[in-house]
């Protein structure tokens, strides 16, 4: 139907946040949606520390961001916040990038102490790009095994993870069905 965008700020490909990002990403192509991955990763380190606004690959990100029905962004937690490559990444997109925009955040972190890191950093960060942040997902890092296909071994978290991507898909169609009415 429409695309959705996931953008990962972990540094790591490997990591827990990236895997449970690729479990919602099928979650939401069984729902009929595109879905396209952009990893901080994607973009070059010297482009990331240098903040070159107009390199290609930053001019092509905020594109695909922009055109975008609904972005997914998770970060694992680092010093009670989101990913410094993540941050560094989200200050070269321009200032409303995500405008009106469902927006559904992920953190994974090492223990339920990070928990408010979602409330206190990463949606505030969202809302300063004008994206409608949902309430989002905190998953802590032992209750996801990165090796399996349903990543997510809790029963209870699980099935918050799965309610809350299924809320945010039927928003994007809403969205979506309003704009194009």
């Amino acid at each position: 139907m429409s695309e959705i965008v996931i953008i990962s700020g972990s540094p790591n490909a490997a990591s827990r946040s990236e895997s449970v990002l690729g479990y919602i990403g099928g979650l939401l192509e069984d729902r009929h949606f595109t879905v396209s991955h952009l990893s901080v990763r994607d973009i070059p380190a010297e482009v990331l520390f240098s903040a070159d606004f107009s390199h290609p690959s930053v001019k092509d990100a905020a594109n695909r961001i922009r055109d975008a029905k609904g972005i997914v962004i998770g970060s694992p937690v680092y010093k009670a916040s989101y990913s410094g490559v993540l941050k560094a990444f989200i200050d070269l997109l321009p200032q409303d990038v995500l405008e009106a925009t469902p927006v559904l955040p992920l953190m994974t972190g090492g223990s339920p102490g990070h928990l408010l890191a979602l409330d206190y950093a990463l949606k505030p960060l969202l809302s300063t790009l004008k994206g409608h942040a949902l309430k989002g997902i905190y998953l802590t890092d032992d209750v996801i095994d990165k090796q399996l296909d349903i990543p997510v071994l809790d029963g209870d978290c699980l099935g918050r993870l799965e309610k809350q991507t299924a809320y945010f898909a039927e928003l994007v169609r809403k969205q979506y069905s309003q704009t194009h009415a």
